[in-house]
């Protein structure tokens, strides 16, 4: 499961915060106040923004009067100060993800293609991570965390043009020992009404909705297989204990997976930008990954 290579290196930033400038963040927002001060404090800064008030202020006097004037060099100062937010915010972003890394022994690049292994990683009309964190897991499994985002684009009876962003948080990992034994493997988020569920099946083509007697289950999940996938050895798969951690247990909001010819993937909605919901998904994945190894070298 190797990514393409990010189009470039991360460009040098003041991302990187000094070891005794604040406690490890928690969250991306952490270090919002941290590099908006840093910012402010830059004689650059100010240069930057008193030039472009001094220009407008000066330019609407000029073309309509003072007044009017006056009320740009306001303006154009709000907005300055909006952009080095603005700026702060994205850099203390870079600064959790960094540590984040760097505590659990992950590398962290940039945006960068995934490969098409699932379904979910072929949606779209353009599909990329925007970061990715390489390494372990859990205790002695690698694998990749990733802030996936799929673009739609869609087009109305007028001819205007609208782009659609579905993000998802990602877990991926390999694991080849299960290929052989389940080529595919679908658990996703219910939808849908049951009454309409053999309807949808007849379009299923090849592959088969796969049911289990737990109904917490059923009111969740929706888990379909390869039409000619042996029935038991998925029961064991699915075994009581799993089921219950998947319909009981903290995981992330609206966790699913997909497993196709040996590469896992495992989502859940939006950008986690949290150090425990990124540990979460971490353990989510791992556990997924474990329970089909496992069973497979039974």
């Amino acid at each position: 499961m190797n990514a393409e290579q990010p189009s470039g290196p991360p460009e040098p930033t003041e991302a990187a915060l000094p070891a005794d400038a604040v406690s490890p963040p928690d969250d991306a927002n952490d270090l919002r106040g941290f590099h908006f001060k840093l910012l402010l404090g830059k004689v650059l800064t100010w240069v930057l923004i008193g030039a472009f008030v001094i220009a407008g202020g000066i330019a609407g006097a000029v073309l309509v009067g003072p007044i009017i004037g006056a009320a740009a060099a306001v303006g154009i100062f709000l907005v300055g100060i909006l952009i080095v937010f603005g700026i702060a915010d994205s850099r203390a972003e870079d600064s959790f993800f960094q540590t984040y890394a760097t505590q659990r022994g992950m590398s962290l690049t940039g945006r960068q293609v995934l490969p098409p292994a699932t379904p979910l990683l072929r949606r779209g009309d353009d599909r990329y991570a925007e970061r990715t964190l390489t390494g372990p897991l859990a205790d002695g499994i690698e694998g990749v965390l990733a802030l996936y985002t799929y673009e739609e684009e869609t087009t109305d009876s007028k001819g205007n043009q609208q782009t659609n962003y579905y993000r998802y948080t990602l877990g991926m990992l390999d694991v080849p020992e299960s290929a052989a034994r389940v080529p595919e493997l679908y658990c996703q988020r219910k939808s849908g009404l049951r009454a309409l569920e053999k309807f949808e099946d007849a379009f299923r083509g090849s592959k088969q909705r796969v049911t289990f007697e737990s109904e917490d289950l059923l009111d969740r999940y929706e888990i379909f297989a390869n039409e000619n996938q042996d029935q038991n050895w998925l029961r064991q798969i699915f075994s009581p204990t799993f089921i219950v951690w998947l319909t009981e247990s903290g995981l992330p909001d609206k966790f699913a997976f997909e497993f196709v010819n040996g590469t896992l993937c495992c989502y859940a909605n939006g950008h986690k930008k949290k150090a425990e919901d990124l540990d979460r998904m971490s353990a989510a994945a791992a556990a997924v990954a474990t329970r089909l190894r496992e069973e497979s070298l039974e």
